[in-house]
């Protein structure tokens, strides 16, 4: 079996001065509220998407139970995830919270 040496330490060094590199030179740095805000816009959309989709079962016009049922699923999803984020911010606040300084 065969050992290679580390020869790559120079590399990493460096990596994070290309990171900022490449975010100065073309990509918007999303601020992480933002991040949070297009979270529940998604969140949002697709619980109109459901929403719309159980009215038109309902109504009759030509929503099957399968593309309710997918939307309604979907939408559940979405739901559970932001919830289990939103919890563990709040576990991570109270934690911060507790520390003593």
């Amino acid at each position: 079996m065969q050992v290679n040496s580390v020869t790559q330490t120079s590399t990493i060094a460096s990596l994070p001065d290309s990171i900022d590199s490449q975010a100065a030179a073309g990509s918007p740095k999303t601020p992480f509220a933002g991040l949070f805000q297009d979270a529940i816009q998604n969140v949002q959309q697709l619980e109109d998407k459901a929403s719309t989709a159980v009215q038109g079962l309902l109504d009759g016009s030509g929503v099957d139970v399968h593309t309710a049922m997918i939307a309604t699923g979907d939408a559940d999803t979405a739901f559970e995830l932001s919830l289990a984020v939103r919890n563990k911010a709040v576990g991570a606040f109270q934690q911060l919270m507790g520390l003593q300084f």
